[in-house]
C-alpha cells in the first residue's frame, strides 16, 4: 500500500479581510507606546500565564543588525518583571555570524544582549517534540535546553522574511525555536534538494507545525508581543544588509492567542492609509505568506477574528469623553478604529483633544458611509 504525499494548501497570496472570516474571537492587545514603558504595560495584560522558569524566545539578530528589538527595552522589562529569566536561541542553519555556538557568542556581545543569560538551546544536542495533528511532521527537533524552562515569553520584532513573507510569533518560535541542524533542515529542506528547497505554501505549514510542536509543550504557560516598528521587508537574520525601512512604525501587540496576535499585525499593515503597507504587503504575498495564518487556523492553533483592546478598555471606551462613550461599535468598525488610530496617532500623539475629534468624526464618517 503507497503512502499518500501531502499536499500543501493553496492562496497562500490571498488576504482574507477581517469581515470574511468566521469563528470564535480572541482578545487582542494594542497600544501605540513605542517604549520601554509601553512594553511593560502590555506585557502586564497576558503576563499571569507565565510561572516558573520563565524562556523569553526573541530574536537576538545578525551582529550589527539595525532593527532588532531595542536592548534597554528588553533589559527594563527583565530588570522590572522578569529578573529571574532566560533569553533562548538557536544556532543559525546557514553560516553567518550565529552559525556556530562560539560565534552566537561573540555576536550576542555585539549586539549588546549581555544584561541576562542567553541560553543558546541547541549547544548541548537536540530534543524531539511531538505535532499534534500535523501533515508535513509527527515530530520536531528543538534545542534541547528548550524543555528545561516552565514557561515562554514570545517576544517578537514583526517584519518582513526573505522566505516567509513576514516574520511574527509563528516565524520567530517555528524558525527560531528549531535547532540550526536537524530541525531548520526539516522545515527548508528536501531530502534530495538544495538547502532552500521549501518554499511558498509548504514552507508556511512547515514553520507552522514546527511552532504547534514548541507552544503545545509550553501550553497554557505561554503568551506572545509583536513590536511593529523599524520594519523592514527583510528579516533580522540579514543584519547590516537588510532592505531600508519604508513602513511607518505602528505599536506593540499582544495576546494569549497567536494566530490572533500574528493575524492583527497583518490587518494593520494591509490596511495603512495611502500605501503604507504596500512594501511590506509585496513581500507577503509574493512569497504566500499568508498560508501561516490560514494554516494555523485549520491546525486549531487560534482564531483569525479578534476583539482589539488598548490596555483594559475596549477601543470604543478608550477616547474618555461622554460623546466618545455612547458611540456603539460592533468588531468591524472596532478593527476599523484600530487602524485608524495606529495612523492617527503618529501625527497626533501631542495633541489628544484634537486627535479626539479626529477619530470621532472618523467614526461617524463610517458610519453614515454605512
Amino acid at each position: 500500500m503507497s503512502v499518500k504525499k501531502p499536499v500543501p494548501g493553496k492562496d497562500g497570496n490571498k488576504y482574507v479581510p477581517f469581515e470574511e472570516r468566521t469563528g470564535e474571537s480572541s482578545v487582542v492587545f494594542f497600544t501605540r507606546d513605542l517604549s520601554e514603558e509601553g512594553l511593560k504595560k502590555i506585557y502586564d495584560k497576558v503576563s499571569s500565564v507565565l510561572e516558573g522558569k520563565v524562556a523569553i524566545k526573541l530574536h537576538t539578530g545578525e551582529a550589527e543588525g539595525p532593527n532588532i528589538l531595542p536592548r534597554p527595552w528588553v533589559k527594563e522589562l527583565i530588570n522590572t518583571r522578569l529578573p529571574d529569566a532566560t533569553i533562548v536561541e538557536t544556532n543559525t542553519y546557514y553560516e553567518g555570524s550565529r552559525y556556530t555556538t562560539e560565534a552566537h557568542r561573540k555576536t550576542l556581545e555585539v549586539n549588546g544582549w549581555t544584561f541576562c543569560p542567553v541560553d543558546i538551546t541547541d549547544a548541548d544536542g537536540v530534543a524531539a517534540l511531538p505535532v499534534k495533528g500535523g501533515k508535513w511532521f509527527d515530530e520536531m527537533h528543538v534545542g534541547k535546553n528548550l524543555l528545561n524552562y516552565d514557561s515562554l515569553l514570545v517576544l517578537t520584532h514583526f517584519k518582513g522574511h526573505m522566505m516567509g513573507g513576514f516574520g511574527g510569533s509563528n516565524k520567530n518560535i517555528g524558525i527560531g525555536c528549531a535547532d540550526g541542524r536537524i530541525g531548520k533542515k526539516e522545515i527548508h529542506s528536501y531530502p534530495n534538494g538544495g538547502m532552500w528547497s521549501i518554499a511558498e505554501e509548504e514552507l508556511m505549514e512547515r514553520i507552522s507545525e514546527s511552532t504547534k510542536a514548541t507552544i503545545d509543550h509550553f501550553a497554557p504557560h505561554v503568551c506572545y508581543i509583536n513590536t511593529m516598528r523599524n520594519m523592514s521587508v527583510s528579516c533580522d537574520c540579514e543584519g547590516p544588509e537588510a532592505e531600508p525601512v519604508v513602513t511607518p512604525d505602528i505599536g506593540i501587540l499582544a495576546s494569549l492567542d497567536i494566530l490572533a496576535v500574528d493575524n492583527a499585525c497583518v490587518d494593520l499593515i494591509y490596511n495603512l492609509p495611502e500605501g503604507g503597507g504596500k512594501a511590506l504587503i509585496e513581500r507577503v504575498e509574493t512569497r504566500h505568506g499568508l498560508r501561516q495564518l490560514s494554516y494555523m487556523k485549520e491546525l486549531g492553533m487560534g482564531n483569525d477574528r479578534y476583539t482589539a483592546r488598548v490596555g483594559a478598555r475596549p477601543l470604543q471606551r478608550l477616547l474618555g469623553s461622554e460623546q466618545a462613550q455612547i458611540i456603539e461599535l460592533p468588531e468591524k468598525e472596532e478593527l476599523r478604529l484600530l487602524f485608524f488610530m495606529s495612523a492617527a496617532m503618529q501625527n497626533f500623539t501631542e495633541y489628544p483633544a484634537l486627535r479626539y475629534n479626529i477619530i470621532l468624526n472618523h467614526i461617524k464618517t463610517e458610519k453614515r458611509n454605512g
